[in-house]
């Protein structure tokens, strides 16, 4: 199972002050030489954490996968062709929230969809879509005129109030994810305990963590909590 670190709180960090560390650029290369698979960084449309610059330069520099994280706008759609990262992530983003609170509504999107996931093909970059387990709106891909090559479950729920019956909804997701022959990754509010729980969950085969190991960092450090969480995962 890859692990893939999310690095925006450290722009965060940075932004607070208004200074130019601490540097995301250079806490992708503590994370990869920690062993992370790839980064993942969300470019938002009010620009809270990541900023254009820091996607552009984290393209330019880091050794591994670039997964970028939009909303489906034509303004992040546009970005994204001219950065080229390896993958977008397209999740739903409001304005007033802290984070991401849920997965997209396949139900009500699969037109637009199908045509975000089309142009981006056609400039080689792989698309992922967030969504959450649940099975009535997995259905919908099948109605999409292009398959996704990645979709990433949702785990917020789960992480926040863990229950096996919601972590049997993960499985399924995965499960059905992977019938249709689609990579599945998972990500959001996971932890040491539960990135445990999520390694026995056939067909997941990446995590998207990314708070909880900046938060982490603040008391042992970049480099070791990512090795750790891949200790983790490997065990």
């Amino acid at each position: 199972m890859k692990l893939g670190v999310n690095i925006d709180h450290v722009a965060t960090l940075r932004n607070a002050r208004g200074t130019s560390y601490p540097d995301p650029l250079k806490a992708a290369e503590i994370a990869i030489d920690a062993g992370a698979d790839f980064i993942t960084v969300h470019l938002r449309e009010d620009r809270r954490h990541i900023r254009d610059e820091d996607v552009f330069n984290l393209k330019k520099s880091i050794s591994t996968e670039l997964n970028l994280e939009i909303a489906a706008t034509e303004e992040m759609l546009e970005i994204a062709k001219k950065v080229k990262p390896y993958s977008i992530s397209i999740v739903p983003e409001k304005r007033e929230e802290l984070t991401t609170e849920g997965g997209l509504d396949i139900v009500n999107m699969h037109s637009k969809l199908s045509s975000i996931i089309e142009e981006m093909h056609s400039s080689s970059i792989k698309v992922s879509l967030f969504i959450d387990p649940n099975i009535d709106q997995l259905k919908y891909l099948e109605k999409l005129g292009t398959k996704p090559d990645i979709i990433e479950i949702h785990t917020g729920d789960y992480c926040d109030n863990p229950s096996e019956k919601k972590l049997q909804l993960i499985t399924n997701a995965a499960e059905y994810v992977n019938k249709l022959g689609i990579k599945c990754h998972a990500g959001h509010g996971i932890t040491y305990k539960h990135a445990k729980k999520m390694t026995r969950i056939p067909h997941i085969s990446a995590l998207n963590i990314g708070h909880y190991l900046i938060s982490e960092a603040v008391f042992y450090g970049l480099h070791s909590v990512v090795k750790t969480m891949k200790m983790t995962m490997s065990n």
